[in-house]
């Protein structure tokens, strides 16, 4: 089958459209047909180095497909059901094999798109408007990046929980979107000098109660002097590259502030947690609380531009990789 490979880490040209052995299920796994993959930040620190995996691996950490075959011992799941997964290398490819107590059984009207467009970003957003911090109704949050995939998803949840967006973002055009989604007010980064004065500006002089940056290093700081005190910094991603060692007494001369840099993996730990948060986020998009909007699909072979397009900010939504078997059936 075909699959994209990584034998060295560095940047998109290190993705190598390949062939490789037909993957077999060992026990309690299923290999699952790939109908799309989702192309995160993930696959990119994978792909850096930054997160490490043993060389050589196949990037993608969220797909939806069909199993099409189970090893001794799966219960969770038969041949046939559709599924989706995440946090899972290995979905940049014709097919993968996957853990069968990780799979998430698709209802009927959850297509393989979707699902491989939201199931991650989805649970990451769900995690973190519900416990790296409880927006409540009335809350003013800052978003950043607020018309890529994760802020788009962002910015319509805490609307729909009663909170009002500020939102960044680099362009005229991705401020509409964002506004689209439900973003009260929209920065352009590139355009102010000191960011955390006109978001205290936008909100009546005052600071606001949590940040969601998915950025790093280039808003960590205004991120900080955004915040009121007692406020919450919830450092979801590194988008810019990891922030530089700090002196925590940072936080508390900022007035007591609460910073967490949390990861999905510790809030889908077990099966329930895991299928209880993906129905949430099935829920949502029903009700369409949640909109995905895929603004992109490539195929395996455009893996690399994939990644170039996403680093380079030149996309807004959500990107998918289709392998082309599964894209033509």
């Amino acid at each position: 089958m075909r699959a994209i490979q990584v034998y060295e880490v560095g940047g998109p040209e290190v993705l190598q459209e390949t062939e490789v052995d037909q993957p077999r299920p060992g026990p309690g796994e299923a290999v699952v047909e790939v109908a799309a993959s989702g192309v995160n930040f993930l696959d990119v620190y994978h792909r850096e180095g930054r997160y490490s995996l043993p060389l050589p691996f196949t990037p993608g950490a969220e797909g939806a497909g069909t199993v099409v075959e189970v090893g001794p011992g799966v219960a969770d799941v038969a041949v046939g059901d559709r599924v989706g997964w995440v946090e899972i290398p290995g979905t940049y490819a014709e097919r993968a094999v996957v853990d069968s107590s990780r799979l998430v059984p698709l209802p009927d009207d959850i297509g393989f798109e979707t699902a491989a467009a939201v199931l991650l970003q989805g649970m990451t957003a769900h995690y973190l408007v519900k416990d790296a911090y409880p927006v409540q109704g009335g809350d003013t949050v800052l978003v950043h990046a607020a018309a890529g995939g994760m802020g788009l998803l962002l910015t319509q949840l805490i609307t729909h929980l009663g909170g009002r967006v500020i939102g960044t973002t680099s362009t005229t055009a991705k401020a509409e979107l964002a506004k689209r989604a439900g973003a009260a007010e929209v920065i352009l980064s590139s355009a102010v000098d000191d960011l955390a004065a006109e978001v205290r500006r936008l909100n009546g002089g005052q600071g606001l109660p949590v940040v969601y940056d998915g950025i790093g290093a280039h808003t960590f700081d205004a991120s900080l002097a955004s915040l009121r005190t007692r406020g919450h910094l919830v450092l979801f991603g590194a988008a810019s590259g990891a922030v530089p060692p700090f002196d925590p007494m940072r936080l508390a001369h900022g007035g007591s502030l609460t910073l967490i840099r949390p990861s999905l993996g510790d809030f889908i730990a077990d099966r329930s947690e895991l299928l209880r948060r993906a129905a949430d986020v099935f829920e949502w998009v029903r009700s369409k609380a949640l909109e995905v909007t895929v603004t992109g699909r490539y195929a395996l072979s455009e893996a690399a531009r994939a990644h170039s397009d996403l680093e380079a900010r030149r996309t807004t939504g959500k990107l998918l990789v289709v392998p082309a078997a599964a894209a033509s059936a």
